[in-house]
């Protein structure tokens, strides 16, 4: 989606100075992961999605973690809990001109609404542009269960007239259906003033952002609401809302996969992060999860029970059952990894093969070189990580220990059961386990001499 033609600036405010002690956790809450990232995050990239100028997200006492994350955007410090109104007014200096306005429209957002589309900020800076722009926009919903949420009450003409909180709410009112998400559009010349008129005349003495719609009414101006789905406005205050939000935006991820040309065999047990790319005629199979930084090219086949994170995958790759491809992995065109093989770190070429439980670690392997079942790479002293070069056409045997530094010229063959600890020259065989030697009729005394000792035993 690309920014309006609007001529007028778009700002946000994020509020994420809430405590979140219903999480029950060390960590912010804004900074709870969401599809591989934090919940914040994914609401900033709707906002960059389209086209906001300025954003400004509110934090609490002890926030340098998530003014971290939501870097480089400024932030503005609620010191005191004081409500929402006092929260959105911390961002006045940051946002505001000498005459306490700001000159285009103004959302205001939650940091623990991280569902919300592009489309919907879209929606509502489209109503508040309108020929008949109204002061306010407030997005409402249609929760299957209204309990505690505030109604928006609306005029015929669709107007909105008030936001009454549920404990203040007539039973009449209780039956309204449409209620207030708390998010809004404000138009940026109204926003400040319209605050400063907020009291906290009320049983929690707390300054409510909702008062703006009453205040900016009685001032002449009019108000507005546009409806959201349901499933956006899941706002994270605990554990289960956090599932709950996973689960929706993983049931976005499936569908775009899908509609982009992937094929999944069951959607359901396929999970992605917010950043995973499926090239055309992919399949993947059943429960694969992908963390952060995975591409995958087109005609690529992925088995169940595989986990990938930080990886790229070429053309024609097929990788699993029950593979790993940790950061780092990069797969070339048609290149093959098994059931129980794990890449790190590790570069495999074009046709080169691991077929079966091995562990590639910070390695290159050449093309259409094949690595053998039980083979690793011993990349670790302890203090160090060290690089195994294998070349081109290598055939690595089974239950080979590549000790690294080490490099496998092209063509070379290493035996099975061999530790390599030296270059190997191309084209050469390079076998380090020792001579086998046959002791005849050892294996016949062996088991008559147990077997006597056996029957010694169970006459005693």
């Amino acid at each position: 989606m690309t920014k309006s033609s609007d001529s007028r600036n778009t700002a946000a405010i994020v509020l994420a100075a809430g405590l979140g002690t219903r999480m029950k956790s060390d960590l912010p809450k804004v900074l709870h992961p969401l599809a591989g990232r934090p919940m914040i995050q994914n609401l900033l990239a709707g906002l960059a999605e389209i086209g906001v100028d300025d954003v400004v997200v509110v934090v609490g006492k002890g926030a340098e973690a998530v003014e971290a994350a939501v870097r480089p955007h400024p932030c503005a410090l609620q010191a005191d809990q004081l409500g929402t109104g006092h929260a959105v007014l911390q961002a006045r200096d940051a946002l505001a001109g000498a005459d306490g306005t700001y000159g285009g429209d103004v959302l205001i957002l939650f940091g623990a609404d991280p569902l919300i589309t592009p489309e919907t900020f879209a929606a509502m800076l489209a109503r508040r542009r309108a020929d008949d722009p109204p002061a306010v926009v407030v997005l409402g919903f249609r929760p299957e269960d209204p309990a505690l949420y505030g109604r928006l009450k609306t005029d015929a003409a669709g107007g909105l007239e008030a936001i009454v909180e549920a404990r203040d709410a007539s039973p009449e009112e209780l039956e309204i259906p449409l209620c207030n998400s708390g998010v809004m559009c404000v138009a940026g010349e109204h926003l400040f003033p319209l605050l400063a008129q907020v009291t906290n005349a009320n049983k929690k003495k707390e300054y409510y952002l909702t008062d703006i719609v009453g205040l900016a009414r009685a001032a002449g101006l009019s108000c507005a609401v546009i409806e959201g789905a349901a499933e956006e406005l899941i706002g994270v205050d605990d554990r289960a809302d956090l599932a709950r939000a996973e689960a929706v935006m993983q049931g976005r991820l499936r569908a775009r996969a899908m509609a982009e040309g992937a094929t999944l065999l069951d959607p359901a047990s396929v999970y992605f992060s917010f950043d995973t790319k499926l090239g055309k005629d992919v399949t993947v199979g059943q429960n694969v999860v992908f963390g952060p930084g995975v591409s995958v090219g087109d005609n690529v086949e992925i088995r169940p029970f595989c986990h990938i994170e930080g990886a790229e995958i070429s053309a024609g790759a097929i990788v699993g059952p029950f593979a790993r491809l940790r950061p780092g992995a990069k797969l070339g065109p048609d290149v093959h990894i098994g059931n129980f093989v794990e890449v790190k770190n590790a570069t495999l070429e074009a046709g080169a093969k691991a077929n079966h439980l091995s562990y590639i670690g910070d390695a290159h392997v050449g093309e259409k070189a094949n690595i053998g079942a039980g083979t690793i790479t011993c990349n670790y002293d302890g203090y160090f990580k060290h690089m195994t070069e294998i070349g081109a056409g290598a055939f690595i045997g089974s239950n080979t220990a590549l000790v690294a530094p080490v490099k496998v010229g092209a063509g070379a063959i290493t035996g099975a059961g061999s530790a390599i600890s030296k270059d190997v020259p191309a084209d050469a065989l390079s076998v380090t386990r020792a001579p086998q030697r046959d002791a005849k009729g050892w294996a016949a005394k062996f088991r008559a001499a147990k077997q006597a000792e056996k029957d010694k035993k169970g006459k005693t």
